[in-house]
């Protein structure tokens, strides 16, 4: 910790568990916290604890007393150092004399540091960097003090800059930060060429490249993203459809919103809900944070400008879940089905919402729920069969810890398609474990992740037609004909297959409608070994806990190899667009949409103008032309 409070949780049953506090310190001979036992009060040297107690949820606050100002001249009652509190505390849980948890905390506390004195409210200025430099005299180095060959300096005097004039430093160093650029027409010197005039730029020395913008181009309208929906200008209007992924939107042209979790855990209210994207979250929300929950007569834009039936619910109480099921065919909803859950929430309790949200075709029924039609569909569950058996069900799943994060209380979620994902659990080991028993019963708990033989190459795989399958193949963690060490050593077992990973090839293979349609190309298993050794925390026991993790990775290629490149542009890399500034292949570009430089009109004339150039220039260097120029002057 490094602030003055800390807060934590117990979960369960407080109503005869005793808390304490405890400032530990660390043996100076063995390195190690001093034994705690639960003989502790609530108060530690300036640290003091406090419990809240609730139904199955205590909350345990450690706080600090003592100043933290950093110390003044003759000042008591402060922080000496920077370094203010620098302590082990920890907080104990005890029923009677056994100790139920143990919460360590180290704290590194700095002291407060704020500024005494005046402070002036005088505001420096600074110009506009665009076109007017902070410094006009880089080389003026020294306060107060002359710097030779420094001319732009105004401390030096007029007799002082005598005795350098001839050396003083040029260039931007010198004073010079906006010099003009050469090709402007009014820096023409000695050594510009003849046709410097007919190609010079024409423009003021305050527009240059080295302050502002040496051109100010036609300012293009931005396109729309294709993730966003435009929003209707008068209801009623039609829509083109939903895509996977675009917000659904209502009537009145807001975001049709459900509570859902951000990418740092927290829920957030007002989230849109994206068409065809399933989730099921849980939030926890006190009754003073808690907000209403489904609004009447919510009406949903269902993309062809009309609005699928809509269920109006009674509001009692409180809402404690809300599950959410959307009918939709291709790109329309047809129908939204509504259950809430309502019940009574009383002051200090903690309610723990859950919304889900669930996207089923039109077409199909709850057995055969598809995952995309023909391809997959980002988000969808990844289809598996078991064709080696005549019941072909089959899954493909990872764990989703719960409690304590052990894999005999871990929960089950299907892999979903195109979203790369990683979890684990917790297995228990004895200190006696025997190596071979144990890396059987890892390759069992990671094998009962994957109950299929084959997996669906597209959404709509069809389980009677084994040409819509792929066989997943499957790398054994060891070579059972090679003989494993156990090892001699007790606690230690080496070769223990801890992870399992699952990559799985994908492509884009057409596209229906204009979307682009992907399947499954392959599916490899392959385990990864770790070596296990019984390590002691705090207090040393007979169990130990091994964490074994299963990954997907989904790795897209492209559908057709890509065109090898030549030796000429292996060779020749100065006309690689790519990799240069100026190139070859890019030398009519002004000529194109894609140049905001200038007016695409302008652009075109003087296109015509340089061609026209070019051609007479070829005309006239061809002999007949000068032959026919010399018998018309005859």
């Amino acid at each position: 910790m490094s602030g003055p409070r800390v807060n934590a949780l117990f979960l369960g049953n407080s109503s005869e568990v005793s808390f304490s506090l405890i400032l530990s310190r660390i043996d100076e001979e063995t390195g190690k916290l001093q034994h705690s036992n639960c003989s502790g009060s609530r108060r530690a040297g300036d640290w003091n604890l406090s419990v809240v107690p609730g139904v199955n949820t205590s909350k345990v606050t450690v706080s600090l007393s003592r100043n933290l100002q950093l110390c003044l001249p003759n000042a008591t009652d402060c922080c000496t150092a920077p370094l203010c509190v620098a302590e082990t505390l920890q907080v104990l849980a005890c029923h009677g004399s056994v100790m139920l948890a143990h919460l360590l905390i180290q704290a590194e506390i700095y002291a407060n540091s704020s500024f005494v004195g005046n402070v002036s409210e005088n505001a420096t200025i600074i110009p506009n960097q665009a076109f007017q430099p902070l410094g006009s005299c880089p080389c003026d180095l020294t306060a107060g003090a002359c710097d030779v060959r420094c001319c732009c300096d105004l401390e030096c005097t007029p007799d002082l800059k005598q005795l350098f004039t001839g050396s003083c430093f040029t260039a931007v160093f010198g004073g010079d930060v906006n010099p003009p650029f050469d090709q402007l027409c009014s820096a023409k010197s000695m050594d510009t060429p003849d046709w410097f005039p007919f190609l010079c730029v024409q423009s003021s020395l305050d527009n240059t490249p080295f302050l502002g913008y040496f051109y100010h181009g036609s300012i293009s309208t931005p396109r729309e993203p294709s993730f966003k929906i435009p929003l209707q200008t008068s209801p009623g209007r039609v829509f083109t459809g939903y895509r996977q992924g675009d917000p659904i939107m209502t009537e009145e042209n807001d975001y049709f919103t459900v509570p859902q979790q951000s990418m740092a855990g927290q829920c957030v209210g007002n989230a849109p809900v994206a068409y065809l994207q399933n989730f099921d979250v849980k939030c926890l929300t006190h009754l003073s944070s808690y907000g209403e929950g489904l609004p009447h007569d919510v009406r949903i834009n269902s993309g062809t400008g009309e609005s699928p039936p809509t269920t109006e619910v009674p509001c009692k109480n409180v809402t404690f879940a809300e599950y959410y099921k959307f009918i939709c065919n291709d790109k329309n909803i047809k129908e939204i089905n509504v259950t809430v859950f309502l019940g009574n929430l009383c002051d200090g309790e903690i309610l723990t919402q859950r919304f889900t949200v669930t996207f089923v075709s039109l077409y199909s029924t709850n057995e055969t729920e598809l995952s995309g039609n023909p391809g997959y569909q980002v988000g969808k569950p990844v289809r598996a069969a078991n064709l080696n058996d005549s019941d072909t069900f089959g899954s493909l799943k990872l764990w989703q810890p719960a409690g304590r994060g052990l894999c005999t209380s871990a929960t089950y979620t299907p892999v979903l398609f195109g979203l790369d994902s990683l979890s684990g659990c917790m297995l228990e080991v004895g200190i006696s474990e025997d190596c071979n028993f144990l890396r059987g019963n890892v390759t069992e708990k990671l094998n009962s992740l994957i109950q299929a033989t084959h997996i669906g190459k597209r959404g709509n795989s069809n389980d009677s037609d084994l040409n819509d399958w792929v066989q997943i193949i499957r790398l054994d963690p060891y070579n059972s004909d090679t003989n494993v060490s156990t090892g001699n050593l007790k606690g230690i077992c080496s070769d223990i297959p801890a992870n399992l990973n699952i990559r799985i090839i994908i492509a884009d293979v057409g596209a229906v409608q204009g979307i682009p349609q992907q399947e499954i190309l392959a599916v490899q298993i392959s385990y990864s070994t770790v070596i296990w050794q019984f390590q002691c925390g705090l207090t040393c026991e007979n169990l130990n806990f091994l964490p074994i993790t299963a990954s997907v990775h989904f790795i897209k290629v492209p559908a057709q190899p890509p065109i090898p490149l030549t030796r000429f542009q292996i060779n020749y890399t100065e006309f690689d667009c790519d990799r240069n500034d100026v190139c070859w292949p890019q030398l009519f570009y002004p000529l194109t949409r894609f140049y905001t430089g200038e007016p695409y009109s302008l652009c075109l004339a003087k296109g015509l103008a340089l061609a026209f150039l070019f051609l007479l220039a070829a005309i006239m260097s061809n002999p007949w032309f000068q032959k026919v120029w010399n018998n018309s002057l005859v």
